[in-house]
């Protein structure tokens, strides 16, 4: 059963007409259809809501409501928290609601795994998003990702990783006896695997810190 957001139910009333935009109450910004935006909970103790605007409508009585779609926490899914979960990751769910447009809080920008990767600085209003997610069930979309390393798990953009220049595999430090202080000082790194290749070619620039720094994260490796 999908989980039960604070909100007004939707009810089917005369009057109605569809709103471009929405000035958000207290500021100057403007939310349209497509725009992501923070809700405020009905707990004040819990991080703001993060949902997609799908439709903006006032009513006769000129009190304006958002249909969204909601985008779910890790910990707010079936299966919880898991290590490979960034911190401001986020699953773009089946859920739909309608809201009072009062209870937007403020804008925020969800971005494909891929771009997340790509920013320089990631500020509080930016989250990433590579799974759809389904609220009665507790399914993702895809329901395999690429893994890297000997533990197998898919990259979190959070954690630092080495690259070895055998295999082009990606590594946590921490799996291959190394601290991330160690790590960051390298200037080369070979894998075990690897380590007994006469012809691994060593790069004069050193490795990338992480996949991110190259976006190596298309899904070509393992699968789980």
């Amino acid at each position: 059963m999908a989980k039960t957001r604070p909100g007004i139910p939707t009810k089917t009333k005369t009057g109605k007409r569809d709103l471009e935009s929405y000035t958000i109450r207290g500021t100057n910004k403007i939310v349209r259809v497509g725009d992501c935006v923070l809700m405020r909970p009905s707990d004040t103790g819990k991080p703001p809501y993060v949902a997609r605007i799908e439709k903006i409508e006032s009513d006769a009585r000129n009190n304006v409501k958002v249909r969204v779609r909601w985008y779910y926490r890790p910990e707010e899914s079936l299966g919880g928290r898991r290590q490979f979960h960034g911190a401001k990751e986020l699953f773009l769910s089946d859920h739909y609601d309608v809201q009072s447009a009062h209870t937007i809080e403020g804008k925020c920008i969800v971005h494909s795994f891929k771009n997340y990767t790509k920013l320089e600085n990631v500020g509080a209003e930016d989250y990433y998003c590579r799974f759809e997610y389904k609220a009665a069930s507790g399914g993702f979309t895809p329901d395999r990702v690429a893994v890297y390393c000997k533990c197998e798990m898919p990259y979190n953009p959070d954690d630092l990783m080495v690259q070895c220049e055998g295999c082009k595999d990606w590594y946590h430090p921490a799996c291959v006896g190394m601290t991330i202080e160690e790590a960051k000082k390298l200037e080369h790194f070979v894998c075990t695997e690897c380590s007994s290749d006469d012809d691994i070619k060593r790069t004069q620039n050193g490795f990338s810190s992480s996949p991110a720094a190259d976006v190596k994260v298309e899904p070509k490796r393992r699968k789980r």
